[in-house]
C-alpha cells in the first residue's frame, strides 16, 4: 500500500488500538491475583495486613448504611 492508499483507509476505518485477538474462551472466570480471592478479600488467610485491608474495606462498604 502507498502512503496515500494507508492514509485513505485510516479515514474510511479509523485506527483501532485494541487487542490484536480475541480472548480465549474461559479466561473471564479465572482470578488472575490473589488479592481478588476470598481469603484475602474477607483477612482470613493469616495475614495482619489482610486482615487491617479487610477491615478498611468493611467500614468502606459500610459507611453509607443506615
Amino acid at each position: 500500500m502507498s502512503k496515500e492508499e494507508d492514509f485513505q483507509h485510516i479515514l474510511e476505518h479509523g485506527i483501532n488500538f485494541g487487542r490484536g485477538g480475541q480472548q480465549a474462551s474461559g479466561d473471564e472466570d479465572k482470578v488472575k491475583t490473589k488479592a481478588k480471592k476470598k481469603q484475602y478479600i474477607t483477612g482470613a488467610h493469616g495475614s495482619g495486613s489482610a486482615r487491617q485491608k479487610a477491615k478498611y474495606r468493611e467500614q468502606r462498604a459500610n459507611r453509607h448504611k443506615r
